[in-house]
């Protein structure tokens, strides 16, 4: 499945996905706003041009117990991970477009790149300690 939006049920899917090195791609969203309900078609036609990766859309209030205290800034916001390396994490235009070319410049990368930029700065060295779904999934499977 390379969409799926996140509920009880099959959370175990993105914990398989992350423990199998793939890439996740997460939109961070809420039910109420206007903003993510006009871009989940968008990303989910986004998720068909990629079966290889892994698109799940999470409501960060009815999935609150796995996103925890993430600082979410603006609606939408993408969490690009794989394994346990987050690559990027941050509020996105509802427009897949540049978030595309996000994508698709980090699974270019080499591991060796990704994870010399994962403790590039200090900002990116947060998102692996604070974002990380692989370890929000951890007691999953």
């Amino acid at each position: 499945m390379s969409y799926q939006k996140l509920d009880q049920t099959n959370r175990r899917q993105l914990a398989e996905a992350l423990r199998n090195d793939t890439w996740v791609v997460a939109c961070l969203c809420a039910g109420w706003c206007g903003s993510c309900r006009e871009y989940d078609a968008a990303f989910s036609a986004w998720a068909q041009r990629y079966p290889q990766h892994h698109f799940v859309w999470i409501d960060i209030e009815d999935q609150a117990d796995l996103v925890g205290d993430l600082d979410i800034d603006n609606f939408p916001t993408l969490l690009i991970e794989r394994g346990g390396t987050v690559a990027f994490f941050g509020p996105m235009e509802p427009d897949t477009r540049l978030a595309e070319r996000i994508l698709l410049s980090q699974v270019e990368k080499s591991d060796a790149e990704l994870q010399r930029e994962a403790i590039s700065s200090a900002e990116r060295r947060g998102w692996q300690e604070e974002c990380s779904l692989l370890a929000k999934t951890a007691d999953i499977i």
